[in-house]
Parts: C-alpha cells; sequence; structure tokens
C-alpha cells in the first residue's frame, strides 16, 4: 500500500523508524548526584576540597578524568569508573573547569560560619610535650596524599604526621615565639597548629581560593590573600575570628584586583600586599590602634599626596602607585626595598618603600622567581641571587646600585634557591627538563658552581631547607614515593634519608622566626 505524502500514518512510521540520537550527559545533574555530598552543592568545598576553576591549580581536564575514573591514593576519592561512562566523565571533568555563572560570595558572615575551636587556648600545656628542641623542628608538607609532619632537626625523626587540607599553598607561618604554625589551603581553608601540644587548635575558611598568609610581627593578626573573592582578611591569629574583610579595588573603586601575595615587613610593623589586577602595592599596618603615619608615609605626605592612604577604622590602606602590576616579591634585610617581577614586561622592578616609588628597573630575561631568592654578603656588598623558571640561569644582582653582577649558568630553570647564614654554600635546584634531578652547590664566595649532585637519577630535586644551626642541608625528592635527604653542609655527603609522599617544603622554625638570610620570608 502507498500512503499519501501528508499522511499521518506516514509520519508516524518515520518517526518510529528514525534512530534515537543519543543525550549528551547533564553535568549538572551528574555533579549533584556524584559529587555534591562531598564537594559541596556550589562546587565550593566540603569534606573533599573546592571544585572551580581557580581552586583546580595546574591539574589539566586530561588528569581531572583520570581521577575521576579511578580516585586518588591515599585520599577519600573514590573511583566512578565502574558507574559512569566515558562520556560522562568527559562531560563531569568540562563542567568542574567552567566558572560559576554567578561569583560566589564568601564574606565576614560566611568566614565566621565555618570557624573550628579544637582546643580552647587555655588548656594548652606550658612546655614542650617531647624532648627536641623546640626551635630546631621542620615542618614538612607531603602534597602527595596530603600530610604534614613535624621533624625533629637534631635526630631526624617524625614527632608527628597529621592530615591537611587539601592543597597547601604558599609556605606555613610562624608565630614570633616559634610555638604556632599556621597554613592555609588552595581552597582558602586556614588552620592553626600547636606544635608543643602536637595538635589542631582552629580552623576557618578564609576564602574560596587563597594564594599565602602573613602573620604580624607581634603574632595576633594573620592576613590571607584571596584570587576568589578578591579580599584581603584579617583574622584573629588566636582565634581566627574575622576582623576584616577588606575588598580589592583600585582607588576609585572600579577595577577589582585578585591579592597575588601578602608579605611582613618586620621593621616596618606592616603588612606589604601584591596586586594581580591593579597597579598598586598596599601597606597596611597591624598595630591597633594604627599609628599616625606609616614608616615613610610622611614623604609622600609631604609632596601632597594625601590620596595616597585610604582611611580606615582599624587598618588603614597606603596605596603605591606602580606603571604595572608587580608580583613574586623580595626584600631587602631592612626592608626598605621591595623587588617585584613585572611578567607583563620582562623585568624586575625596585620600589623604594619609604619614598613610596620605583627606583630602579633590572632586566632579567625569563621569569625570574624572586620569592625564592636569598640574599647575602660578598666582597662588603649585600647581594642578592634569584633562580629563573624559564632561563637556565641563577642572576647574582647588587643591591647597592641594582646592577647584574652575573649569570651563573645552570642545567636547566630552577625554582628554589637556599642557605644559611653559616653556610658558605647556596643550593640551587633545576627543577624543571630533563635534568630535574640534579641540584647545584654554588659558593657565594666566587659565584660558582663547585659541585652538581643527582641524589636520586630520574626524580625531581628541589627546595633545600638548612637547620637551625646551618649544619645540615635536607632536601626533597619530588615523588609520591619520596624521601627528604639530610645533607651534611659542610662536607656535602648524605647522612639520614626520610621517607615521604612528594614532600613539597619543609621548613624550620628558627630560620623562620630569625628570619634567616638563606631562606623565604
Amino acid at each position: 500500500m502507498r500512503w499519501p505524502r501528508n499522511s499521518p500514518f506516514l509520519a508516524l512510521l518515520l518517526f518510529a523508524a528514525a534512530p534515537v540520537a543519543a543525550q549528551s550527559p547533564d553535568p549538572t545533574a551528574l555533579y549533584a548526584r556524584e559529587c555534591a555530598s562531598c564537594h559541596g552543592a556550589g562546587r565550593l568545598g566540603g569534606t573533599g576540597p573546592a571544585l572551580l576553576p581557580e581552586s583546580l591549580g595546574r591539574l589539566t581536564q586530561a588528569e581531572a578524568r583520570e581521577v575521576i575514573a579511578n580516585g586518588r591514593a591515599a585520599t577519600q576519592m573514590p573511583a566512578f569508573g565502574d558507574r559512569l561512562t566515558a562520556e560522562e566523565i568527559a562531560a563531569l571533568a568540562a563542567y568542574l573547569f567552567t566558572a560559576p555563572a554567578k561569583a560566589p560570595r564568601w564574606g565576614r558572615a560566611e568566614i565566621e560560619a565555618s570557624r573550628r575551636m579544637f582546643v580552647d587556648p587555655a588548656d594548652l600545656p606550658d612546655r614542650p610535650q617531647f624532648d627536641a628542641d623546640p626551635l630546631n623542628l621542620f615542618v614538612l608538607v607531603e602534597s602527595g596524599d596530603h600530610h604534614v609532619s613535624i621533624i625533629d632537626g637534631d635526630r631526624f625523626e617524625r614527632l608527628a604526621r597529621f592530615p591537611s587540607r587539601y592543597a597547601l599553598h604558599g609556605g606555613p607561618k610562624f608565630s614570633p615565639d616559634g610555638r604556632f604554625v599556621h597554613f592555609v589551603s588552595r581552597d582558602g581553608w586556614v588552620t592553626r597548629y600547636d606544635l608543643w601540644s602536637l595538635q589542631t587548635v582552629a580552623e576557618v575558611r578564609a576564602g574560596i581560593n587563597s594564594r599565602n598568609i602573613a602573620i604580624s610581627g607581634d603574632g595576633r593578626v594573620l592576613a590571607v590573600a584571596n584570587y576568589l573573592p578578591r579580599t584581603l582578611v584579617l583574622l584573629d591569629a588566636q582565634t581566627l575570628t574575622p576582623l576584616e574583610v577588606i575588598p580589592v579595588t583600585d582607588r576609585w573603586k572600579k577595577t577589582r584586583s585578585r591579592v597575588s601575595a601578602v608579605y611582613l615587613a618586620p621593621p616596618r610593623r606592616s603588612f606589604i600586599v601584591a596586586l594581580k589586577d591593579v597597579a598598586e602595592i598596599w601597606e597596611i599596618p597591624y598595630e591597633d590602634p594604627p599609628p599616625a603615619t606609616f614608616p615613610g608615609f610622611v614623604h609622600s605626605y609631604e609632596k601632597g599626596m594625601e590620596e595616597a592612604l585610604t582611611v580606615r577604622e582599624r587598618f588603614p590602606i597606603r596605596r603605591i602607585e606602580l606603571d604595572q602590576p608587580l608580583d613574586d616579591f623580595f626584600f631587602d634585610p631592612a626592608y626598605r626595598h621591595l623587588i617585584g617581577a613585572s611578567r607583563r614586561t620582562g623585568e624586575a622592578v625596585v620600589v623604594q618603600l619609604e619614598v613610596g616609588r620605583p627606583i630602579a628597573r633590572l632586566p632579567l630575561a625569563g621569569m625570574p622567581h624572586l620569592g625564592s631568592g636569598i640574599s647575602w654578603t660578598w666582597r662588603g656588598r649585600r647581594v642578592m641571587g634569584t633562580p629563573n623558571l624559564r632561563k637556565a640561569a641563577i642572576s647574582i644582582i647588587d643591591m647597592e646600585d641594582w646592577s647584574l653582577i652575573r649569570e651563573i649558568p645552570t642545567l636547566g630553570p630552577g625554582f628554589f634557591m637556599r642557605s644559611h647564614e653559616n653556610s658558605p654554600y647556596a643550593w640551587a635546584d633545576v627543577f624543571f627538563g630533563e635534568n630535574r634531578d640534579a641540584v647545584h652547590i654554588i659558593d657565594k664566595r666566587n659565584l660558582e658552581i663547585v659541585r652538581t649532585l643527582r641524589p636520586v637519577p630520574g626524580k625531581v630535586s628541589g627546595h633545600v631547607e638548612f637547620d637551625r644551626y646551618g649544619r645540615y642541608a635536607l632536601l626533597s625528592i619530588w615523588d609520591r614515593e619520596g624521601a627528604v635527604i639530610v645533607y651534611d653542609a659542610e662536607t656535602l655527603e648524605e647522612v639520614a634519608r626520610i621517607p615521604a609522599s612528594k614532600p613539597s617544603g619543609k621548613y624550620n622554625v628558627w630560620n623562620k622566626i630569625r628570619f634567616s638570610e638563606g631562606t623565604s620570608h
């Protein structure tokens, strides 16, 4: 039988016979069903970390698919490969790298609601609960399975090991007496830990995506630098109660900025704040009440630059205007000068903090990693050395006339450079490229490489830290089955090895609270 072309019966038959198009997976529904119970309904985190583009760090979509399918070892992240199709996993991974339609809010109320006190400060012991030197401890961050270890710096034994928040970032910061250490995770969790009793005291979520923290010279205030939301958060260091949430904008309040980092400037009794999207540096005093003027601010005031000060009730902001945003800072020992890298022009800029303006420019090719630089006295002059993330060289700079003294060729770009005032040697890793298993030993007296070590051939070596006396240098093997290798700092021979899961950094209490010239601050 032949049906007329316009027959409804023919149309019905053709529709029924047509192949059904496969529906694309709905990532929003997938996330709500499989992920929200651990990672939060808004992807802001819960028992699991936040799953926003800003919080995923250097994770690629391919790596995210792998984690979703197979889980993550030594964590609570399960494998979903047996319950989700490859298409569903791909859709879910892509969704995690998509920004929410509406920027999430995280203000004072949300910060306070997240705060937890685990121990009453009045109940803490009045002396260390172990026989090791409390000022020669190392805090070891193990990023492979997100743990922290406390290491005795004399016997090189673990005193404690405990789980940390996901992806600690920016380096822990110690109270001025060395008793408490503070951590921040990439997704904004700030943790206060008592090194005397080896227990977590308090925790708060100060942001959604955070860069680093700094603690005031009197130990009372913690400052938290946030990418998301674009705020600087000031906390009471003892209780982690929010004191101030400062929206970060230019002076006309037109441009919001991420905060690249916040630093302590001890002689100035202030915080220095690096901004990612605004051509300014901020200086904020932490004393209460704040001083009538900042150290050095009077110079700007006398020049008729009253606008440089934003008046706030407790934490006034001094704005230092620049030609371009700077980040990755280095300070001279007196904190009179700040050296910041410009990603846009490929140079470093020297800012004199007392007068509040740039005074020199340094032509450093590649991408100098100033935050990992060190300084020392060479031939009667103060110099600094900085590794480079893109160039196979260590740059040595005269800190009196800001000239480039020398570039020391290396086997590849590096990430960290470390030393100690009691050691003639500086250690510089080769973190990138085919020689990433190498570490150079540089004689600070003649600016020459005197030895190159390959602690574990084929495995990344990085981040050296000395003990408080400069007798030993501890080096990380950045591998899931890695280790901290202890070297005699004089003979350069191995003396101990501590197994660790991707030990990304180790921090000596004494060197940090005394601002050793051989380590980052």
